[in-house]
């Protein structure tokens, strides 16, 4: 999964990305100090491979991962090529979905490109750039359509249905936000429109802030009320805790944020929410070579499942031993859970579930 930080410049972003990847994006008071988009993998975090791993002491563990993608300030223009824009656009175009930092503290240190703090504004700011690039793209497919339609009549779905979309686009909304059938989706996922990625919006806040109870901050709420017309998710952040907790041990990380009243961390909380925006799941392996997590879209199933670890475990597929993580926990070993007949013997139709334990049957 590769996920990209947008904002406009001196919103937090490229703080927040250190924070959460220590890679070191060089974090700077002006604009366009991230010229080139960097780049940190960061480890899923998942107690249930931790407690596997504690049960296995495997020699090797591996959890899954999420690329972080900071690209550079998007300003005013930037669809234009302003800024640097048209580089930035393309990054957008790489990723599977979108983290939007967007500032919702004041600071007199740190200026703001527009000179003061309004959340919708620089919302809207964004929205624009990313919208009058998708135009560029929706009108040559429409353009391909009508074309189509002259040899065949049932293109007019398609075009009317595209029409709709460009409509949207010329109001200033997403393509996100527009109502669609099943089907719809899936034709306006074969168009590459930036502003139909799946997006977060991350409201960075101040430590006050999370303190005094972010329902207090007009700009969350404002950036609430925007994710919410728009489909998308949102989430409260402060970039300055992530900071303060990313150099931190466990024990220690724990104890700050339940002083701060929180159980999880802004990375954890992010992390979780882009699983649930792009639908995925974590199915794991284990044993005392490895014990892993394997990522897959829900709905997956087994024989599909199987393929992420290699194709021939699809192509030759058998069936797959299958138990929920806690059965397991609950019986305290494999062996134990097969005496109890929880461990189950499941077909090509199976829909693999979070948190299954799996072992695939294959042969080739």
């Amino acid at each position: 999964m590769k996920l990209g930080i947008i904002g406009l410049p001196n919103v937090g972003k490229s703080t927040l990305f250190n924070a959460i990847t220590n890679a070191g994006a060089q974090s700077a008071n002006y604009p366009f100090c991230t010229i080139e988009p960097n780049v940190g993998v960061v480890a899923v975090p998942d107690r249930r491979l931790d407690k596997l791993a504690e049960m296995y002491e495997p020699e090797k563990f591996t959890p899954a991962t999420i690329e972080f993608v900071d690209i550079a300030g998007l300003v005013k223009g930037a669809s234009k090529g302003e800024g640097l824009g048209n580089k930035f656009l393309s990054n957008i175009r790489e990723v599977d979905a979108v983290v939007h930092v967007v500032r919702c503290f004041e600071n007199d240190d740190i200026i703001h490109v527009e000179g003061s703090i309004d959340p919708a504004r620089d919302i809207e700011t964004i929205d624009l750039e990313l919208i009058f690039s998708d135009m560029e793209v929706l009108d040559r497919r429409i353009d391909k359509a009508k074309k189509m339609v002259k040899a065949d009549k049932k293109f007019q779905t398609e075009v009317d249905f595209f029409e709709r979309v460009r409509e949207a686009l010329d109001a200033g909304k997403p393509a996100r936000s527009v109502e669609c059938t099943e089907e719809e989706k899936e034709l306006l996922s074969t168009v590459s429109l930036l502003t139909n990625k799946p997006i977060i919006f991350a409201a960075n806040m101040s430590e006050e802030d999370f303190t005094n109870g972010i329902e207090n901050n007009p700009g969350y709420l404002a950036v609430k009320q925007i994710a919410e017309a728009q489909h998308a998710a949102v989430l409260p952040i402060c970039a300055e805790i992530e900071a303060e907790i990313s150099g931190m041990d466990p024990e220690e990380k724990a104890l700050f944020l339940s002083d701060m009243g929180l159980t999880e961390s802004g990375l954890d909380r992010l992390i979780n929410a882009c699983y649930a925006l792009l639908g995925l799941i974590s199915y794991l392996t284990a044993g005392k070579p490895e014990v892993r997590a394997w990522t897959i879209k829900k709905g997956t199933k087994a024989p599909q499942a199987a393929g992420k670890i290699h194709s021939d475990f699809e192509r030759g597929f058998i069936r797959a031993e299958v138990i929920a993580f806690d059965d397991l926990m609950a019986c305290g070993s494999m062996a134990a859970a097969r005496e109890k007949g929880l461990v189950r013997s499941e077909g090509k139709e199976y829909v693999m579930q979070d948190g299954d334990i799996v072992l695939f049957r294959f042969n080739v």
